[in-house]
């Protein structure tokens, strides 16, 4: 329980509601995360290109201009994150996004900044 009386300005009900609502510190951490998929340009040119289609490295790295070593790398960081999956074609390996929400969490970005 909070220490009301600490507070000035927040009343009761303010103060119910941040008790309530406020995420647990693991669930901040885990946030901060999931945030940090986004705060790489090659990770988010990776991430766009797979929310349109699914990808081996080789053609992610003819396509975005980038050295199949930084994709790859790149792909290691983002399934680590779970945010992509893959799967094996003979000797090459296919990427897309595992789920549509890593897609609608950028999308909403582009919303915010054409606000």
């Amino acid at each position: 329980m909070l220490d009301e009386q600490k507070y000035v300005n927040i009343n009761n009900e303010t103060l119910t509601n941040l008790e309530y609502y406020m995420p647990s510190h693991e669930m901040l951490r885990q946030l901060a995360d999931i945030f940090s998929l986004f705060a790489d340009e090659t990770r988010l040119k990776i991430l766009s290109a797979l929310s349109l289609s699914e990808m081996c490295v080789n053609d992610l790295s003819k396509y975005l201009n980038i050295n199949q070593t930084t994709v790859s790398h790149q792909l290691r960081f983002l399934k680590n994150f779970d945010a992509v999956t893959d799967r094996r074609e003979g000797k090459v390996v296919i990427y897309k996004l595992k789920n549509e929400l890593i897609n609608n969490i950028m999308l909403n970005g582009v919303d915010y900044l054409l606000a």
